[in-house]
C-alpha cells in the first residue's frame, strides 16, 4: 500500500482533471455554489500558506471580487436547515426545516422525516394538507414566477418530490413537487441503493489459472497481462437487485429482487518487467463475463482497478432505479499474498417522476450515483465488515478516494446542467466537501482523544493526570486529510470558473458566488441525551416521547393527544412534561476540570446546552402556541449545546479520563465521541461561519464585508437578476458588492 501522501497526489492529479463543460457562448447569469463546511478563516489561512492555489478557484473569485469575512448562518448551523436558509433567505423558524431531521407535529412519535424532503415554508395542520400561506418560498419560484429558468444539481430542497406527512395513515400530499420543488433542470441528491461498503481480504489461496472463457474475453476488452491471468475460484459476493424502481438491491432475493450478481475478481500483470507482479484486479459478473464495451452510461462493463488509482465503478446492468458501486484496492501485493479491498455501498438517483428525464440525463451523460464518502469506513462502524485485517491508513486512503472521486462526480452533474441550460439566470451546486473530512478529521483539540476506545489518549503525558498523550503523527496525518479535502472542493470552483469562461481581465463571465451552509468546529464529548432525561425520571419512551437529535441539536416531542397521530399525553401532563424535560437539561452540567478548561483546569461545572427552549403551555390551544424562537415543527423542547459536545458518537462503555463513575441507578452520559468534527450550533459563533466568495461581471472588486447572513443571499442573487423578494424573506441584499 502507498503512504497516505503518495495516494493523496495521486488523488489531487486526478481530481485536477475534472471535465469542464465546453463554455457556451451564452452562459448562466449566476451561479451559487456550496462547499459544505467551508469555514472562511479556514479557507483565508489555506489561501495564504498555498494549500489552496491562490490562483485558481476560491482565489480568483478573492482578486477579482468581493468576500465576507464572516458570514452568518442559520440557527441551527445544520446542512438541511442552512440550505433551505440560503434559498429562501428566511430563517429556519419560518422555513419550518428545524434540523437534518425532525418530526411533523402530525406524525406519530414512530415516524420522522429528513429535513433535506420536509415541506418548505410549513403546511397547514387541519384539515391536514399544503398552506396557502407559507412562511418562506425557496428563490426559485419567485424566479420561475417573473419567467427566469433555474437549474438545482443536487441542491436541498430541489427534487421533484411530492412531501406527504410519514406515518400518517392516508397522508395527503403537504406540498406538492411543482412548483415548489422542481425547476428547469432538476437533479435529486442521491439515495441509498440497499447495500453498504464491505471490505475484503484475500490471499493467493483464494486465486487460481483464469479460465480460457475469461482469459479470451479479456484480450478481446484490450487487456493484456505479462503474467498469466489469475481468479477467483469462487464468487466474493453474490448481489441481488430488483428490475423495478420499487426496490433496490441486497444480499438476498426478496423483495423482488430477481436479479442476481455473481462477483468474480481477475488478476492482472501490467507491468512488462519479466516480473511477477500483479497490479490490477478486475470486477466481473460469473453471468455476464468480462464484455469488451464500449459501455453507454449508466452501464460501466466490468470495473478494472490498479493499485494506487481510483476506484473502479461498477454498474448493476438491469436494475430497475439505475443503481451502482464502485471497487477500491488498498493492499495488492504483487504476488497476491495479500490482497485487500473494499466494495463501496451502492447508490442511485431518486426517480422522482416530475425530473425523470433530468435524472436519466444525468445517468446517461455523468453516470449512475458516484459512491458518497461513507463514515463507516474510516470508523470501522460495525455494519462495514470485514475490516479488521485493514489498517487505519488503508481505511483513510480509501475515504479519501471518496473524497475526490464524488466531489469530481458532483462537479460533472453541476456542468452538466450548465451546458443542458447554458442561458439559465441561476444554477444551484452543491459541493459535499469539505464537510465530509472535517467530521472525521477535525482533530485538533487536547481534550480529544486519538484512540477512540482509549480515553487516555489526550492532552499529553500526566497531563491530564493519567493520560498517555495524543497520537501527534495521527493528529498530522487528519491535518493533510481537511487540507486536501478543501483542496478537491477549490478544484470544483476551478472547474466550474473554467465551464464560464473569463474576460480579459480574469473575471469570470458568470456572477459566481460561493457559499457554505456552515463551517465545522471541533468536539471532544458526545452526549446521551436519553441517559440525561432517564437519569432526572423522565421515560424516553417511544409511546410517551420522541428524541430526534442532530449533531448538538435535539427536538423532543411529547406524544400530545389531539395532536400527534395516536397523542397520549394529557393536557395537564404535557405541561408538566415541558417543564420537567426543559429543566432536566439546562441542569446538565460537566464537572471534568481538564474537559472545562485544559489551559487551566479547576474545580467546578459547565453547562452542556447553550439554548434550551420550550414551547409556551399558556395558550388556549395547548400544543401549538406560537413562539417566536420556534417553527410549527420544532419540538416540544429544542435544545442545542455548547462548542466541544455532540450528540452523535456515543459509546457507553468509553467514559471519559477523569469523569466520576454515575451515581447508583443512574447512567453515564458523556463519553469519548468515535469522530472529531461537528456543526449545528450557534450560527453566530465564528467556528461556524460559512464562506461568501463572489465575483462576476454584477460584483464588484475589492470589497471587504465585515459580517453578513446566508440569508443575504437570496434577496442579493434576485437583486443582480432585477426580481424582487418575496414578503417572506428575512434577509436583505447586499447592495455593497452589487453593480449594475
Amino acid at each position: 500500500m502507498k503512504r497516505p501522501s503518495t495516494a493523496h497526489t495521486a488523488l489531487l492529479a486526478a481530481a485536477l482533471t475534472l471535465t469542464a463543460a465546453s463554455a457556451a457562448q451564452a452562459v448562466p447569469k449566476v451561479v451559487l455554489i456550496s462547499l459544505d463546511s467551508a469555514n472562511p478563516a479556514v479557507v483565508e489561512q489555506y489561501l495564504t500558506n498555498g494549500v489552496i492555489n491562490p490562483r485558481t478557484g476560491l482565489g480568483i473569485l478573492k482578486s477579482r471580487g468581493s468576500r465576507a469575512l464572516q458570514n452568518d448562518t442559520i440557527f441551527p448551523s445544520l446542512t438541511a436547515a442552512a440550505h433551505i436558509g440560503i434559498a429562501t433567505g428566511s430563517t429556519a423558524i419560518h422555513n419550518d426545516i428545524p434540523a437534518n431531521g425532525f418530526k411533523l407535529l402530525v406524525s406519530p412519535t414512530s415516524s420522522t422525516v429528513s429535513g433535506f424532503g420536509a415541506p418548505i415554508g410549513g403546511y397547514q395542520i387541519s384539515p391536514l394538507g399544503p398552506t396557502s400561506s407559507p412562511t418562506a418560498v425557496p428563490l426559485w419560484v419567485t424566479l420561475r414566477n417573473a419567467g427566469k429558468s433555474v437549474v438545482t444539481a443536487t441542491w436541498p430542497g430541489g427534487d421533484g418530490v411530492n412531501v406527504t406527512a410519514p406515518g400518517v395513515t392516508n397522508s395527503p400530499v403537504i406540498q406538492a413537487n411543482t412548483p415548489t420543488r422542481t425547476v428547469n433542470y432538476t437533479v435529486p441528491f442521491g439515495a441509498f441503493g440497499g447495500i453498504g461498503a464491505r471490505a475484503f481480504s484475500l490471499s493467493a489461496t483464494n486465486f487460481g489459472p483464469a479460465s480460457p472463457t475469461v482469459t479470451s474475453q479479456l484480450a478481446a476488452a484490450g487487456r493484456v497481462s505479462y503474467s498469466p491471468v489469475q481468479q477467483t475460484t469462487a464468487p466474493i459476493e453474490t448481489v441481488f437487485c430488483s428490475p423495478t424502481t420499487t426496490g433496490n438491491c441486497g444480499t438476498t432475493n426478496a423483495q423482488g429482487r430477481t436479479l442476481q450478481y455473481d462477483i468474480l475478481v481477475a488478476a492482472l500483470d501490467t507491468t512488462n518487467d519479466n516480473t511477477v507482479n500483479y497490479d490490477t484486479l478486475v470486477f466481473f459478473d460469473q453471468t455476464r463475463g468480462i464484455q469488451p464495451g464500449p459501455f453507454a452510461l449508466p452501464a460501466t462493463g466490468p470495473a478494472y482497478v490498479r493499485v494506487g488509482g481510483r476506484n473502479g465503478q461498477f454498474f448493476f446492468e438491469g436494475s430497475g432505479n439505475r443503481i451502482g458501486t464502485a471497487f477500491y484496492i488498498t493492499t495488492l501485493t504483487p504476488n497476491l499474498s495479500a490482497v485487500r479491498f473494499i466494495r463501496y455501498s451502492a447508490n442511485f438517483i431518486p426517480r422522482n417522476t416530475p425530473v425523470l428525464a433530468d435524472v436519466d440525463d444525468i445517468n446517461s451523460n455523468v453516470g449512475f450515483w458516484a459512491p458518497q464518502p461513507d463514515f463507516r469506513i474510516p470508523q470501522r462502524d460495525p455494519g462495514f465488515t470485514g475490516n479488521a485485517a485493514f489498517s487505519d491508513l488503508e481505511l483513510e486512503t480509501a475515504y479519501s478516494d471518496l473524497v475526490s472521486t464524488f466531489v469530481d462526480y458532483q462537479t460533472r452533474v453541476c456542468l452538466r446542467g450548465i451546458q443542458r441550460v447554458p442561458n439559465a439566470d441561476l444554477v444551484m451546486c452543491y459541493i459535499e466537501q469539505p464537510d465530509g473530512a472535517g467530521h472525521q478529521y477535525t482533530l485538533t483539540d487536547p481534550r480529544q482523544a486519538t484512540n477512540p476506545a482509549d480515553p487516555t489518549s489526550i492532552g499529553s503525558p500526566g497531563n491530564p493526570a493519567g493520560a498517555t498523550g495524543q497520537d501527534q503523527a495521527k493528529v498530522n496525518r487528519y491535518n493533510t486529510y481537511r487540507q486536501f479535502s478543501y483542496q478537491i472542493a477549490n478544484n470544483s470552483v476551478q472547474a466550474i470558473i473554467k465551464a464560464v469562461g473569463r474576460d480579459s481581465v480574469g473575471t469570470p463571465k458568470s456572477n459566481i458566488l460561493v457559499v457554505s451552509d456552515h463551517g465545522m468546529s471541533p468536539f471532544h464529548t458526545s452526549v446521551s441525551i436519553n441517559n440525561i432525561l432517564t437519569n432526572a425520571g423522565i421515560s424516553t419512551a417511544q409511546a410517551n416521547l420522541r428524541v430526534v437529535t442532530s449533531g448538538p441539536a435535539a427536538n423532543i416531542y411529547i406524544n400530545l393527544a389531539g395532536r400527534e397521530q395516536g397523542g397520549a399525553v394529557s393536557t395537564a401532563d404535557y405541561q408538566a412534561r415541558v417543564a420537567q424535560i426543559a429543566a432536566a437539561l439546562s441542569a446538565a452540567v460537566d464537572t471534568n476540570p481538564f474537559y472545562i478548561n485544559p489551559a487551566n483546569p479547576q474545580p467546578g461545572s459547565k453547562p452542556i446546552f447553550k439554548t434550551v427552549i420550550a414551547r409556551p403551555t399558556t395558550c388556549t390551544n395547548v400544543g401549538f402556541c406560537p413562539d417566536p424562537n420556534l417553527g410549527q415543527d420544532y419540538g416540544d423542547v429544542f435544545a442545542v449545546m455548547d462548542l466541544g459536545y455532540n450528540f452523535d458518537g456515543f459509546q457507553a462503555s468509553v467514559g471519559r479520563l477523569g469523569d466520576a463513575a454515575p451515581p447508583a441507578g443512574q447512567s453515564r452520559f458523556l463519553s469519548v465521541p468515535t469522530f472529531y468534527g461537528a456543526h449545528g450550533f450557534d450560527g453566530t459563533l465564528p467556528e461556524m461561519s460559512a464562506v461568501l466568495y463572489a465575483a462576476g461581471p454584477n460584483i464588484r472588486q475589492g470589497v471587504v464585508l465585515d459580517r453578513v447572513g446566508n440569508i443575504d443571499i437570496a434577496p442579493t442573487i434576485l437583486q443582480i437578476l432585477g426580481v424582487s423578494p418575496a414578503s417572506t424573506v428575512d434577509g436583505t441584499a447586499l447592495t455593497g458588492i452589487v453593480q449594475p
